[in-house]
């Protein structure tokens, strides 16, 4: 049978106090790092469950955290959610997951299902349009970090989207290219944020907005990106370079333009953003504009943590570092031999 493991036990192993156990359960700081390593290494060996509702009661509190994802939540968010997953697990918490379908029903019963919980915060990897998700969280005051887009009290951890897609396009710009398309997905301010990049760029370069080389398109994937850079060949071929506005649509318009024998990046130079792990494995590889998701990830959990333990205010909107990842897909434009 199971023998019930408490805390005491793991005191005892451990040569500690059971109340250091509990600080390291509960992610508490101020425990030298050797021991928390031993401590969280006999809760591992000796299976340990931390009794949730045993500690709330004592504590009013949950210790749960929602995650509110897209359902076809894509490579990017899924690297971002599994790293903040493991973070919040080290604190102590336990997470719920709420898949979100676009759309005001699912939002709705996604609402709905939320109100049902007892909460300590939620993360937000998803961009929800319903304006009373937000008066919600406002009311209950539940601590609440978004990665997706700025939105009012919420504090927001991200890149510069708009000032790092302006960057990838003065990589193009800079190797000559003029005619750049754009492959973007419609609906998210992320995808809007982006799109002002690209604008901004041919602006500052006298360069004309032609409607034909902008393609907006109903997802962030692979498929739609395929999907996009077709229409693109379809209308106009006066383009030497395409700017996708995320990793898996330059995936997808890659595959197209390769079935097209267009050579990449001697007759067309593409860029993405993101740098999903992906990237660097793609023929070839791309050339990109880095999230550093590890580090968005690490800070989100950390500061929810802080929030909820009253250690940090929560106004606060924190720009995390980008960074122009040139690999082979970019090149200079060859003049008309």
């Amino acid at each position: 049978g199971i023998t019930m493991i408490s805390i005491t036990d793991i005191a005892k192993k451990a040569g500690v106090s059971s109340s250091m156990v509990s600080r390291v359960l509960n992610g508490k700081r101020y425990v030298n790092p050797e021991k928390r390593e031993q401590i969280l290494k006999l809760i591992r060996q000796t299976g340990y469950v931390p009794n949730r509702s045993a500690r709330s009661i004592a504590m009013e509190r949950s210790f749960t955290i929602a995650i509110v994802i897209p359902d076809t939540f894509n490579m990017f968010q899924r690297q971002l959610f599994s790293i903040i997953e493991r973070h919040l697990v080290s604190f102590g918490y336990h997470i719920i997951f709420f898949l979100v379908k676009w759309g005001v029903t699912s939002e709705k019963e996604c609402l709905t299902r939320l109100m049902g919980e007892k909460l300590d915060g939620v993360i937000m990897l998803h961009e929800v349009k319903l304006p009373e998700f937000y008066k919600y969280l406002e009311s209950i005051k539940l601590p609440v970090i978004s990665t997706m887009c700025n939105y009012n009290k919420i504090p927001t951890i991200k890149v510069d989207d708009k000032q790092a897609a302006y960057e990838g396009m003065e990589h193009l710009i800079g190797l000559g290219h003029r005619g750049i398309a754009m492959i973007c997905g419609n609906g998210f301010s992320f995808g809007a944020k982006r799109a002002e990049g690209y604008f901004k760029a041919l602006s500052e370069h006298g360069i004309a907005r032609d409607e034909n080389r902008l393609v907006y398109v109903p997802q962030y994937t692979p498929e739609a990106g395929m999907y996009g850079m077709r229409e693109l060949l379809l209308r106009s071929r006066d383009f030497s370079a395409v700017f996708a506005c995320s990793d898996e649509l330059a995936l997808g318009a890659m595959r197209t333009l390769q079935d097209e024998n267009y050579r990449i990046p001697q007759d067309i130079s593409l860029i993405g953003f993101d740098d999903i792990d992906t990237s660097s494995y793609l023929f070839p590889r791309l050339t990109t504009i880095r999230q550093p998701i590890q580090e968005i990830g690490e800070q989100s959990a950390l500061y929810l943590h802080r929030i909820i333990n009253g250690q940090d205010s929560r106004d606060l909107e924190q720009i995390i570092p980008h960074r122009l990842i040139v690999r082979e897909s970019t090149a200079r434009l060859r003049s008309p031999s």
